[in-house]
């Protein structure tokens, strides 16, 4: 390893020593031009003078190579630098996009060179030159913008969206009808199971969008050491196959990825957002991240919430107390949809079923919760 350190340094050496000579050669030839360019701009070359002419040549060119070789560390220093940056600023670029913006800034040039022609015949010395530097930069700049806005919007996204948006054969021609919109699933919509009830209720309509990369979420899930994600695992594809096989649904799996991104939730709103599609999980942050985003959420756990039956105060309800509360005296009972109510003074009446008024119903993150007290404390 030593070895090959000190060999590598030894050829970054020699790579230096002759980029120095090369900026030099390059510095003594600039000189030469400047030198060129100052005597016939002020008519100092004449038939009388050709031996200062050749001193002053020879003199601007050794200047300016010294004066380049010794700025040389500085200027490969610099360039080591920017080349790294942009190496660094590219490689999470996706190839297609590269080269769709290269061929964009290639036209943006081509188109600012046919109007730097034209400017070219402004009569103000150095006006044309620098206006010709500015239409390349912005014409580069626009080109490379407007070739990756239109990579983006005519490739991944379209063919996706017509892959996946299907059109009613019955219909005109001219006027395809779409079966709704994809539903793309999220693993935890998978696992959790819930998705095939309600699509058995045919609430869900539209293609149900299932990505490959989830499929190999789950795959990995279900190989797990651990016993309990391992069941998670594979109660979710059990889940698929009874949503694929015994409803009667569109299911389609896509192989489209994004090799760029690493976590599996950013790859799905990608995938929402180039199909117009609808996520459909019961993650919450990736709710809150997805409405941010601007992507259309369907949340089961909000489902389940307001498709609970409504309770009012003062109303009579028939529960069997099963357990005491975290205040004194309290008694918990449950509704069949898994609704906590608390039973003020219920804890003597553990393990009975009473009758009982609500008092107040109280709306929270993790669902509903109903206080209640016993109705022979209210006669």
């Amino acid at each position: 390893m030593r070895m090959k350190q000190f060999e590598q340094k030894e050829v970054r050496v020699k790579m230096n020593r002759v980029l120095k000579w090369v900026i030099a050669f390059l510095g003594g030839f600039t000189g030469l031009a400047v030198f060129v360019f100052v005597t016939r701009t002020g008519q100092m070359l004449s038939v009388d003078s050709w031996s200062l002419f050749f001193f002053g040549l020879i003199t601007a060119t050794f200047l300016s190579g010294v004066l380049f070789y010794m700025i040389s560390p500085w200027l490969i220093n610099m360039g080591r630098n920017l080349a790294n940056f942009i190496v660094n600023e590219l490689s999470g670029v996706p190839v297609d996009k590269l080269v769709i913006g290269s061929g964009g800034l290639i036209a943006g040039l081509i188109v600012a060179y046919l109007i730097s022609q034209i400017i070219s015949d402004i009569p103000v010395p150095f006006v044309s030159a620098i206006i010709s530097i500015v239409v390349y930069i912005f014409m580069g700049y626009l080109g490379v913008n407007l070739a990756v806005k239109a990579g983006e919007y005519v490739s991944i996204g379209n063919v996706l969206k017509r892959n996946i948006l299907k059109e009613d054969s019955s219909a005109s021609p001219e006027v395809p009808v779409v079966k709704g919109v994809p539903k793309i699933l999220d693993t935890s919509v998978i696992i959790d199971g819930r998705i095939a009830d309600i699509c058995r209720t045919g609430f869900v309509e539209g293609p149900l969008i299932i990505p490959e990369f989830i499929l190999e979420e789950l795959r990995h899930i279900a190989d797990s050491s651990a016993s309990l994600k391992r069941n998670r695992g594979r109660r979710g594809l059990d889940i698929l196959n009874i949503i694929q096989k015994e409803l009667d649904i569109e299911v389609r799996i896509v192989d489209q990825d994004f090799p760029e991104i690493n976590e599996v939730d950013v790859k799905l709103l990608k995938l929402a957002l180039l199909t117009d599609g609808t996520v459909v999980t019961n993650d919450y942050n990736l709710n809150k991240v997805a409405g941010l985003q601007g992507v259309k959420v369907l949340n089961i756990n909000e489902l389940a919430n307001a498709v609970k039956p409504v309770v009012l105060p003062g109303e009579e309800m028939h529960v069997e107390v099963i357990k005491d509360g975290k205040e004194a005296g309290q008694g918990l009972a449950y509704l069949d949809d898994g609704t906590m109510i608390v039973v003020e003074g219920g804890r003597k009446c553990i393990g009975q079923e009473i009758e009982v008024l609500v008092t107040s119903v109280l709306q929270t993150a993790a669902g509903r919760m109903i206080f209640a007290k016993p109705k022979h404390h209210d006669s």
